[in-house]
């Protein structure tokens, strides 16, 4: 007996990228996924809600970050903007990141020693989000990213870190993005990550190591992940973050089956 327990989703940023956006969304909810998306604001939104896809997560700021006045001001500002988007297309999760990202998902102020008082500001100004987030019925998702390879300079970045603003924090609308290909990077060690973080997570997030692909093209064992969040009771989201290592369809075929149980 098979059966997968598990909302399956895929980044429309990062598969059938020959198409345009509205046409991936399209395949990706004919294929019987959920569809997740980053920065709203180069979207047509209506032509997104018009797909009849269901949206899971999306990037719920523009820009700012969590530790500086001005960046303060504009990540509450524009989180707002973007729980209005969430609202149009019924996603229940935002996406959020230590520090605002720019161009090749580099951090728009790098940090390089991260003090108490930048620690105490964060959970502080995630409080705030997570207030934001209960007023509007909506989550907002703290991502884990790697520093050794995509994301210099980003701080708050380990699973560990955004694991402990999060408790910090002890609200339902606030809560862990674990995305799994960051944390191999990292971390390792995800079955005991995946044990830990218990009821802080939000959604968990994959794609495989090395080359950021679809499972099974790299060194990490997703059928036993897979088991581990089912032992753990998981039954949330999980998203495919990751670009096809050739077709599209395949690809997706290949994520499907690694979060698929065989009992």
């Amino acid at each position: 007996m098979s059966h997968c327990p598990f909302t399956l989703a895929i980044s429309a940023e990062m598969v059938f990228l020959d198409l345009p956006f509205v046409e991936r969304v399209r395949r990706i909810h004919a294929q019987g996924f959920a569809a997740e998306i980053w920065d709203w604001t180069n979207k047509d939104i209506a032509a997104l809600v018009a797909t009849g896809a269901r949206f899971t997560s999306m990037t719920g700021y523009i820009e700012g970050n969590l530790t500086e006045a001005d960046g303060i001001q504009r990540l509450l500002e524009t989180a707002r903007e973007s729980l209005g988007v969430a609202e149009q297309l019924g996603c229940p999760s935002l996406n959020l990141h230590g520090t605002g990202l720019g161009e090749g998902g580099l951090p728009v102020r790098p940090v390089q020693v991260t003090t108490g008082r930048m620690w105490l500001q964060a959970c502080n100004t995630l409080e705030q989000l997570a207030r934001l987030g209960e007023a509007h019925g909506k989550v907002f998702l703290l991502e884990n990213l790697n520093t050794a390879v995509d994301h210099p300079g980003v701080p708050f970045a380990r699973a560990e870190d955004t694991l402990a603003l999060i408790e910090a924090v002890g609200s339902p609308h606030l809560k862990l993005n674990l995305d799994l290909y960051h944390a191999q990077i990292g971390e390792g060690n995800l079955i005991e990550l995946l044990r830990r973080a218990g009821p802080a997570i939000g959604e968990i997030q994959v794609a495989d190591v090395p080359g950021r692909r679809e499972p099974g093209t790299g060194e990490i064992n997703y059928p036993a992940i897979a088991r581990a969040l089912h032992a753990l009771g998981y039954t949330g989201v999980v998203g495919l973050e990751g670009w096809a290592s050739g077709d599209s369809v395949l690809a997706l075929q290949r994520f499907r089956e690694a979060f698929t149980l065989h009992l």
